[in-house]
């Protein structure tokens, strides 16, 4: 495996970054939306008073960073041609989503809702090979600008909605037939929010604000075979098409916020003068960036091999890959972050350096996009054998 970035992607990163130069540092630097990045001022994206969901104005800012970026040709990099992508490589796009996370915070960048230059769109290609006609004629132009005889009676709750504050409809999983624990009975719905029944009850405040988590409770909600997405009984299938791309990439990202903690506590420690000399000078500073950093090395190789393995094979062959890198990753940014803050001091805890907003935002990681236990289950199935037919009796 040659370990240089290939030339292509390396042209990609410097457009990229131009691109970044020209349009979207202008963007954030204008009607004062710099106050949308003061680490200081969490207030400037929460509607407190609604729920604690993302401002008007916040969003509004994000919606022209993504129509610049779909102008320029960046926004849908990674989808296939026929929805206006260039079908980027999950190498490519690991590489880029790092270099992206490299560069810190900003609006090229964001990590509240995952806003970035170059989209993620897991519902296009859900909607590609499981909707019917009628619902790709429906729903495609939305999910891909960001508006968006039988009968099922649905009753539940569902927790983490993101985008309820938005969202017209929400893709609800739920049991049709088997019995609990079957991976085979689960169907996916495509349900509007404004369905009797279907009520959004409240907001989950969390530990990086704003927040758009709805817990959702579903009565007697009614929907007929037009709701269906993708086979009856085989959500499962839909729910995990998407989300080894969607791992590599949140662990890419990671692993590149990782690499800027470290970068920011070298560059501090370089400047910051104790008792007449810098504070670098410290094997006490020296020794756990190091650490850090070599960590940081090694995973990013294990990131690339395993993204272009992702471009060579079926996914479930690498799934174990995937769970490695992304729970690592994330597990990287926490500890990088917890370390800058260390390395900085009282400054690095303030608010008025990045790495504690980074280790809130990267914390959620550990848990969502499936939890490390569930990413080192994976390994373990593989490791040991488990669920093939290696598995011991």
């Amino acid at each position: 495996m040659d370990f240089e970035i290939p030339a292509d992607v390396q042209a990609t990163l410097d457009a990229l970054d131009a691109f970044i130069e020209k349009e979207i540092k202008s963007l954030q630097a204008q009607d004062d939306n710099e106050r949308f990045f003061d680490h200081r001022r969490e207030w400037a994206r929460t509607d407190f008073e609604n729920d604690g969901v993302p401002r008007a104005d916040w969003e509004a800012l994000l919606r022209e960073m993504r129509r610049r970026a779909d102008a320029a040709g960046w926004l849908r990099l990674a989808l296939p041609e026929e929805f206006g992508g260039q079908s980027a490589s999950n190498l490519k796009m690991a590489i880029i989503r790092e270099h992206l996370a490299t560069k810190g915070l900003g609006l090229h960048n964001d990590l509240q809702n995952e806003s970035s230059i170059v989209g993620n769109f897991p519902t296009v290609l859900m909607m590609r090979d499981f909707g019917t006609e009628e619902q790709k004629k429906e729903w495609m132009p939305g999910f891909l600008d960001g508006t968006n005889g039988d009968e099922w009676v649905i009753n539940g709750m569902k927790r983490w909605n993101s985008g309820l504050h938005h969202a017209t409809h929400d893709i609800i999983f739920a049991r049709t037939s088997g019995t609990p624990g079957d991976p085979k009975g689960i169907s996916a719905f495509l349900v509007p929010t404004d369905a009797p029944g279907f009520k959004v009850e409240f907001f989950w405040w969390t530990f990086n604000m704003p927040t758009d988590h709805a817990e959702v409770s579903i009565t007697d909600v009614r929907v007929g075979p037009e709701a269906l997405f993708g086979p009856a009984e085989m959500g499962l299938e839909l729910a995990q098409h998407f989300v080894h791309e969607n791992r590599i990439r949140q662990a890419a990202s990671s692993l590149g916020a990782a690499q800027f903690c470290i970068n920011e506590a070298v560059r501090y420690s370089n400047e910051r003068i104790t008792w007449g000399k810098k504070l670098s000078v410290n094997q006490g500073i020296q020794f756990p960036l190091v650490e850090l950093h070599t960590e940081a090395a090694m995973l990013r190789q294990l990131i690339r091999y395993t993204a272009t393995m992702l471009d060579q094979k079926h996914h479930m062959e690498v799934t174990h890959l995937v769970a490695m890198c992304n729970y690592r990753a994330n597990r990287l940014a926490c500890d990088a972050a917890d370390r800058a803050m260390q390395t900085c001091g009282g400054v690095g805890y303030s608010r008025h350096m990045p790495f504690e907003h980074i280790y809130r935002h990267h914390r959620r990681y550990r848990i969502t996009e499936g939890s490390e236990e569930i990413q080192m289950r994976k390994v373990a199935s593989n490791l040991f054998g488990f669920g093939s037919s290696k598995e011991r009796k």
